[in-house]
């Protein structure tokens, strides 16, 4: 009858040969001489066998909970960097190395390329990225060092340097970088998978020379295959945020416009999945000014060009007709019920008359308004600060037929006019009332010296309204911000 074979767990196999059944020699003289040098198996008792594989067993389960461990907390990063950083320090756990650096290379050459590292500053990657790359072995790995065969295991290319002080045919510059550093032996493993292909390599480096047995390299290698798909992952979406922030950011105003007698700051923060908020401000024949804020329903790449489309119209339209803000959003209603009737958009804009001069000798600013659904902006000045009286209104797309009166107002030289989205109300928690009211005081509270730079005026009601900053929480709310202060032209 044959022995019990003993299980395989997560791919790692039993190394204790099962008992033989061959009879044991009757004495010490019978034995061949190979045989009385070592015990065989037949030597050690059943109750030492069953210790031996109890012992094997609870190895086993001790690498398993380590690497559940492990990948539960990779699985928790959220950022690509946050996933180096973790691959790095847990990778340097399970081979015993006590600094280490990952490069981020991609094959494809889409980036993005960076260098992390494990108790090493930017000084000292510096240092090591001055090795020639044919010798350095996260540069023999990126460059395509040949793979091993012989199964799923020995597909994994590795290098290792378990003495990098007497290695002979060592590249002077790697031994005088490990010198100076303080390291005397290294391993080096890609990361890479069967759809993404190479990704980049990862190095952990040792004090003193050595190199991870067997079984450390048996578990970093099963950790770094999930790891690599989970960079993978990470990739693509940092990837796909890079690319809608550039569309993003392609579709806004890549500079202020100059206008006599007015300047113009804007603060502008976009959620983790990517908004529709938008702004404008463009110079108007005879010398007017058109300021334009909103928002469209939606997020991430779809909302992002439809925002741009529709601030493109609103462009054009104040151009021709930005005189009259109901005609602007009227028009602007019309073209989006046209071509996107499943979103619905606000949008406040304000036509800036040139300065004049008033009854009392003054120069003073005189504007019209129209919103859609849109908050009311905020005028702040030495002797008030209160929001602009509009209309109730609908926002775009919203009704059959987009309508609401125009506003009149007027700006005193030294005034500012705010206008904002409301992503910075939602951030506050708050009800809308208690929000608004929150906005108010922030700006009621500005100091005198900063009321005369319309960039130090948004800073100031950004932190006072939102002192725990942007990125205290994971929220998926725009915020913008719109200052213009005008003074005598």
């Amino acid at each position: 009858m044959s022995s019990r074979h003993l299980p395989k767990v997560a791919g790692i196999d039993p190394a204790l040969p099962s008992p033989a059944h061959n009879p044991a020699p009757t004495s010490p003289s019978e034995r061949p001489q190979s045989e009385s040098a070592a015990p065989t198996a037949q030597d050690v008792s059943p109750v030492d066998q069953l210790a031996a594989v109890q012992d094997r067993l609870a190895g086993w389960i001790s690498d398993l909970t380590t690497l559940h461990e492990l990948t539960e907390r990779l699985a928790r990063t959220g950022t690509l960097d946050e996933a180096l950083h973790e691959l790095l320090r847990a990778g340097a756990a399970l081979v015993g190395a006590q600094r280490g650096m990952i490069v981020l290379e991609p094959a494809d050459g889409q980036g993005p390329e960076t260098t992390v590292g494990l108790g090493l500053g930017p000084a000292e990657l510096g240092t090591i990225e001055t090795i020639p790359r044919s010798a350095a072995s996260y540069g023999r790995i990126l460059d395509g060092l040949p793979e091993k065969s012989g199964g799923a295991e020995g597909a994994r290319t590795e290098v290792a340097h378990p003495d990098l002080r007497n290695e002979p045919d060592l590249d002077p510059r790697q031994r005088e970088v490990a010198a100076r550093l303080g390291y005397a032996a290294s391993y080096a493993i890609p990361l890479a998978t069967a759809a993404a292909g190479r990704l980049g390599a990862a190095v952990w480096l040792y004090d003193e020379p050595t190199e991870p047995v067997e079984r450390q390299r048996h578990l970093v290698g099963l950790y770094t295959d999930y790891a690599t798909e989970h960079l993978a992952r990470q990739l693509e979406l940092t990837r796909a945020r890079a690319t809608a922030d550039t569309l993003r950011e392609e579709l806004l105003p890549s500079r202020l416009p100059r206008i006599p007698g007015a300047r113009l700051a804007v603060r502008h923060r976009t959620g983790p999945r990517g908004g529709g908020d938008w702004y404008d401000a463009l110079p108007l024949p005879e010398g007017a000014l058109g300021l334009a804020i909103g928002s469209v329903t939606g997020s991430g790449p779809s909302a992002v060009a439809a925002m741009g489309r529709l601030r493109a119209s609103l462009r054009a339209y104040a151009v021709m007709e930005g005189e009259d803000p109901v005609a602007v959003l009227s028009d602007l209603e019309l073209l989006l019920r046209l071509t996107e009737p499943a979103r619905s958009a606000t949008a406040l804009f304000v036509y800036c008359e040139p300065a004049a001069v008033t009854s009392g000798g003054a120069q003073g600013r005189q504007f019209v308004l129209a919103g859609a659904g849109h908050c009311p902006p905020l005028i702040i000045g030495e002797r008030r600060t209160e929001f602009v009286e509009t209309s109730l209104s609908a926002p775009l797309g919203m009704l059959s037929c987009w309508e609401a009166p125009s506003v009149e107002f007027d700006a005193a030289p030294g005034e500012t006019l705010l206008l904002y989205s409301d992503g910075l109300l939602h951030r506050t928690g708050e009800p809308m009332d208690r929000a608004f009211a929150r906005l108010q005081a922030a700006a009621a509270s500005m100091p005198a010296a900063v009321r005369d730079d319309p960039g130090a005026i948004a800073d100031h009601v950004l932190h006072t309204v939102l002192p725990d900053g942007l990125d205290a929480v994971d929220d998926p709310e725009d915020v913008v911000l719109l200052a213009a202060r005008f003074d005598e032209a």
